[in-house]
């Protein structure tokens, strides 16, 4: 994630702003530009400071506080890009389910960010019904305004299903717990679930295929059994050579899709060091500089080369603070290989549609 900055007085912004706490100017988010900007009313709509200046209104989910993205003033369209994507939200006559909501639309806001950034196709279901994305955000027995099911974050055939109670800090804590998972957030659930909607693009039937069932197994192993056996019996030893985490060893599917979050998570967190200006030069003898802003997100040696030194710095602050590893991961050299293939199908994508990753 980028860092951004107030037009009208130079103020640093972040993502999420919907106002610039020195000059008090509103803020929207330009995903065509990839730009937060500083707004001026203009009659019933606003004209951004930069970018083509054309009057542009809020996404209508703006409404309800839980989106700062923008839309052009004669859109069809109420919603930003990122919001079209929604089929179902929480019931909004409900205070408790609203908050949670919120915190959803945050993640999934950074997660399309990210998408965009990439260079990734990023279609509504609504204008594509066979291969769009749908987000249904659920309430099941432990959510507020609670229906009589259950709930289970998942995907099937592009609509990706979240359970709101994963809004919860509390109940993502106990779930983290019981399933015995070192990382659970809700930035993580939608990256991981994207990707099983990418690889129904990206993978299935297309030259990458073959050599996505050489690297992570065959996807016609029945997945309801695979799933349930690895419930039951866990991880195989020794799990870390070839995996990236242990419930990527349940099946293909799920391998390419943890996979594939990662790869999000290192993409996106090196744009933020990058931002930052940050740089690290470990105080040993064998302690080499590593500037983030020259992590070129186009080439896959130069991102590695810039992650491993970011954990190694990160980990040790959270020691430093008593807390748990940031990123409790090992990244094997087959999984280094994964990931690369991840890469590979992104930059492809990328070239497809006739673009570069966006700035």
């Amino acid at each position: 994630m980028k860092l951004f900055e107030c037009q009208h007085c130079g103020q640093m912004l972040y993502f999420e702003n919907t106002e610039c706490e020195r000059c008090g100017r509103l803020l929207g988010f330009l995903p065509e530009e990839m730009q937060l900007s500083a707004l001026s009313p203009e009659r019933e709509n606003f004209r951004p400071m930069i970018g083509p200046h054309r009057e542009m209104r809020y996404c209508a989910n703006a409404a309800h506080d839980a989106c700062n993205w923008m839309v052009p003033a004669d859109a069809a369209n109420p919603y930003c890009v990122a919001c079209r994507l929604n089929r179902t939200v929480p019931d909004l006559g409900n205070a408790a389910s609203v908050l949670l909501w919120r915190r959803i639309e945050t993640a999934k806001h950074r997660l399309v960010y990210g998408l965009l950034r990439l260079g990734l196709p990023v279609t509504s279901r609504f204008d594509d019904r066979e291969r769009g994305i749908a987000f249904d955000f659920l309430s099941g027995s432990s959510a507020p305004g609670a229906g009589d099911g259950s709930v289970t974050t998942g995907h099937r055939s592009g609509v990706i299903t979240i359970d709101v109670a994963e809004a919860d800090d509390a109940v993502r804590a106990r779930n983290r717990r019981d399933m015995a998972e070192p990382y659970r957030t809700l930035l993580g659930h939608f990256r991981h679930e994207i990707g099983h909607y990418y690889w129904d693009l990206l993978v299935r039937d297309t030259v990458w295929h073959a050599s996505f069932r050489e690297m992570f197994g065959d996807e016609r192993q029945d997945y309801s059994e695979a799933l349930s056996s690895y419930y039951a019996n866990g991880a195989p030893a020794g799990w870390q050579a070839s995996f990236v985490s242990a419930y990527a060893t349940a099946h293909a599917w799920e391998d390419f899709a943890e996979t594939w979050a990662h790869y999000l998570h290192i993409a996106d967190t090196l744009e933020t060091a990058g931002a930052l200006g940050l740089r690290t030069r470990p105080q040993v003898s064998e302690g080499k500089e590593t500037d983030f802003r020259a992590c070129d997100p186009g080439d896959f040696d130069a991102l590695m080369g810039g992650w491993i030194p970011l954990t190694v710095a990160v980990n040790n602050l959270n020691q430093s603070m008593g807390q748990d590893d940031l990123y409790p991961f090992v990244l094997s050299p087959t999984v280094m290989g994964k990931i690369r293939f991840v890469h590979g199908l992104v930059q492809g994508a990328n070239k497809t549609a006739g673009g570069a990753p966006a700035r």
